[in-house]
């Protein structure tokens, strides 16, 4: 790609002390033979030619500050990067849209670092021909264009983006992130709004507070108060309005909610106010109205940030997802097409820090980071005739693979609607908080009326006044969001470690879980079996049975098919089906066979003992023994130990043969052992458990872990397993790492202990509140304060959730 650099002087471009040792523009280790550019006299080093363009323009465009500003190095420059096909109408139909005098779209960039990047790119794409008006923002990513199409092409600025090291994705949800956008908008608005009146009201109201002796003259107060009315107006029905409409929709569905409670104590202090103001009376609560709309918004804001982390996954992954992909054509040739053109059977080229466009089989070897989709950095090697996902990133060499699946039937496409279906639930915990606060306004709209009859007769120029307060300081905001905000955040927090939450009482239960059973094929081990021996027992011979066996289980999904992927398939098996604890069963060259137990495949002709192997037999007698082995996954003997350490008791509970089940659970420290079970075995040895009072939580992987999955307390399956066996679980696990099941554990535990602590503290305060305000000791603003208070430190209590634990203790 080149780069048309702008004639000017440069400016000086100042680079740290941490850089020095690398390029100066990004910061990744220099080649042997680097390249090199003049900046404002000195001679500066770049790893390629990219970033030295890069520097050379921010230098002649006068944007040097960038490199005194910024807190982290740029993205390394792509010079091969083609944007032709941004251009095109088919693409731009799906994520463009009409402004007045141009279009725009909305990009996502993985590049973007720091405030200084952020204020880079607008003044650079400020500067791009056509470009009418852009805007980046550092925390979500984002980058907004509008352009005139008529004066430039889409892909001119998006060329200069590029050239300096952010490289755009299309952002999908481009709909809800408009309105995403301009709630936000509006939200900040109203708290401006409501902060200014804040401060014009307190100050007044400060000045009639300080008339101690009563000297002010009536004009000079009335005229205060008049101000503070027209101060205070446009807080309550502009800024206020969230609250006001909310009380409408709670009252026509005839409940009462937190917002009823909110509008009806603002509008009562607003309108009260007014009332005085016209007949002169003693006291106004224009300061109170105010205050009270201008914490609530604040307070709102910041649990609609915590609700935000647990959304930043599914932004994760529309940025994974390529805009372009690109085909090898069936002479060789290459040629790049929307992502939407490629089908089953393509073959997709991508090259090294490229992103797999769909899921396929790998046609030579290659590494790949799966990060975003399992939570584990470090690059897995692939080689030729495994999958690949969509999503993931290719390094160290470019790779080629064949398509198998593309737009919505992706593995990153089913993970997005997982995520997107886990943040819309509502957890019973969380609904019976509502209920509670129902409850709650109920009694407290009672307690204010006796309150109120009760100060009429004891001081009744104080009556109102202390109604107010009350019902202001025991507005059950932090009691609704008690639950609400620890869910939403440790949602987020688990799906950064790479476990999401389906069920609706997943974390509830898992933090109470006290015995964790394990399936072992898949699960503990890293199903990857292999065949050790071969043994015919009858006439056929050894070439012959592993034909017939790998016809067998070509198609059978189960994990031990995989020992025989490497035979060459020159038999075909029909009417293949699986038969629950014992075998596979079907048709080769006309003949029946059966492949798994001993007695399942000779039908009990006593072949010989049944010691974990494979048998294949026609239902009558036996032909051949096959003796597969696989290994522990890597991590698991420190999962369990972790799990133990958490206290929970770990049972390992497998379908396979006792003698290997037990060596491999000595293996790995597992006392509770469990062998030769059937699936409804798996299901009755956790219904057993739960009679004596345990909780049970179950990992597994497999089509016939979906029984147990779904008759555990909780249960997790990993991603890689069985379709059916995900939807019976409570929890996914989207990559390999057994880390991720103490992990869990422990934000379930932490989760379950904010939540205690918000709900008592919540409780308390309202204990205490209560008396206080009933008791004429609070004023309604410092109600006002006191209830916002409290909300915020629920809120900020449940933001420490977000810090992902870096071990299972944490």
């Amino acid at each position: 790609m080149s780069i048309a650099l702008p004639h000017g002087s440069a400016v000086p471009a100042v680079s740290g002390p941490a850089e020095a040792a690398g390029c100066h523009h990004c910061g990744q280790a220099l080649p042997a033979a680097p390249a090199e550019c003049m900046l404002d006299g000195r001679r500066q080093r770049f790893c390629c030619e990219g970033c030295a363009a890069a520097a050379q323009w921010i230098g002649e465009a006068r944007l040097g500050d960038y490199y005194r500003l910024r807190t982290a190095p740029a993205e390394r420059i792509d010079p091969d990067a083609d944007f032709s096909l941004w251009d095109r109408d088919e693409v731009q139909a799906a994520h463009a849209r009409e402004v007045p005098g141009g279009r725009e779209i909305t990009l996502l960039t993985d590049g973007m670092r720091c405030a200084a990047c952020a204020w880079l790119i607008d003044r650079a794409l400020a500067r791009e021909p056509g470009v009418l008006e852009a805007g980046a923002n550092a925390v979500t990513g984002r980058i907004r264009i509008a352009w005139d199409p008529a004066r430039t092409a889409l892909s001119a600025p998006l060329r200069r983006l590029a050239a300096l090291g952010y490289r755009p994705y299309l952002a999908t949800g481009e709909a809800r992130e408009r309105e995403r956008r301009r709630q936000r908008n509006r939200d900040l608005l109203r708290i401006g709004v409501a902060g200014l009146g804040a401060m014009q009201a307190m100050m007044l109201a400060e000045a009639l507070y300080l008339d101690f002796s009563s000297s002010m003259p009536l004009p000079t107060r009335d005229f205060f108060r008049w101000v503070t009315f027209l101060v205070s107006t446009p807080v309550v029905f502009f800024a206020g309005w969230p609250f006001l409409a909310g009380a409408w929709r709670e009252l026509s569905q005839r409940r009462l909610g937190m917002d009823v409670l909110i509008a009806g104590s603002t509008l009562l202090a607003w309108g009260a106010s007014v009332v005085e103001t016209l007949r002169g009376g003693a006291h106004v609560w224009y300061d109170a109205a105010v205050m009270f709309v201008f914490l609530l918004l604040v307070a709102r804001l910041l649990e609609q940030r915590a609700r935000a982390r647990a959304s930043a996954q599914v932004d994760a992954l529309a940025r994974a997802r390529p805009a372009f992909a690109v085909r090898e054509r069936a002479g060789g040739g290459r040629e790049t097409v929307a992502l939407a053109a490629l089908g089953p059977n393509d073959i997709a080229c991508v090259a090294v820090g490229g992103v797999v466009p769909a899921d396929g089989v790998l046609l030579d070897p290659a590494s790949f980071e799966e990060a975003l989709l399992t939570g584990e950095w470090t690059p897995v090697s692939r080689q030729p005739g495994e999958r690949v996902y969509a999503g993931t990133l290719c390094r160290d060499r470019p790779a080629r693979l064949r398509i198998t699946d593309t737009g919505s039937g992706t593995r990153l496409s089913q993970l997005t609607r997982l995520v997107e279906a886990a943040q819309d639930q509502r957890p019973p915990l969380a609904l019976a908080g509502e209920r509670i606060a129902h409850h709650f306004v109920l009694g407290l709209l009672l307690a204010a009326l006796v309150v109120y009859l009760g100060w009429r007769v004891h001081d009744p120029a104080r009556a109102l006044e202390v109604t107010l307060a009350l019902l202001v300081i025991s507005c059950p905001c932090a009691l609704t969001l008690a639950v609400p905000a620890a869910l939403a955040t440790a949602n987020g927090a688990l799906a950064r470690l790479g476990v999401l939450v389906l069920g609706e009482r997943a974390l509830e239960r898992l933090a109470a879980a006290t015995d964790l059973v394990f399936d072992k094929t898949g699960t503990l081990s890293d199903g990857r079996p292999v065949l050790v021996a071969v043994e015919p027992v009858a006439e056929l011979d050894r070439a012959s049975v592993l034909a017939i066996a790998a016809a067998l289980e070509r198609d059978s999904g189960h994990p031990l098919a995989r020992a025989f992927a490497a035979v060459p398939q020159r038999l075909h098996a029909s009417g293949v089906r699986a038969v629950a604890g014992q075998g596979v069963e079907g048709s080769v060259d006309g003949a029946r066979w059966r492949l798994g137990r001993a007695a399942f495949a000779s039908g009990g002709d006593g072949a010989g003992e049944d010691g974990g192997e494979l048998w294949l037999g026609d239902g009558s007698r036996a032909v051949a023994r096959f003796r597969t082995g696989e290994a522990a996954r890597d991590d698991a003997a420190a999962a369990v130990a972790q799990l133990q350490g958490l206290g929970l008791e770990v049972h390992l509970s497998s379908g396979d043969a006792e003698a290997p089940v037990a060596a491999f659970a000595r293996a790995l420290g597992i006392a509770r052992v469990h062998a030769r079970q059937s699936p409804e075995d798996k299901l009755a040895y956790a219904r057993d458990l739960q009679r004596h009072g345990r909780v049970v939580a179950m990992v597994g992987d497999g089509l016939n872990d979906a029984p147990v999955l779904a008759g555990a307390d909780v249960s997790l399956a990993v991603a890689e397993g069985a379709p059916l066996a995900q939807q019976s679980a409570d929890l996914v696990l989207t990559g390999r790492s057994l880390a991720r099941v103490p992990q869990a554990v422990a934000v379930a535990r932490r989760t379950r202990r904010v939540i205690r602590q918000n709900l008592g503290w919540a409780a308390g305060y309202n204990v205490v509140a209560l008396p206080l305000a009933a008791a004429g000791l609070v004023t309604p603003w410092l109600a006002a304060l006191g209830m916002a208070l409290s909300s915020l430190l629920v809120v900020g209590n449940a933001l420490r959730l977000a810090r992902v634990p870096a071990g299972a203790g944490a």
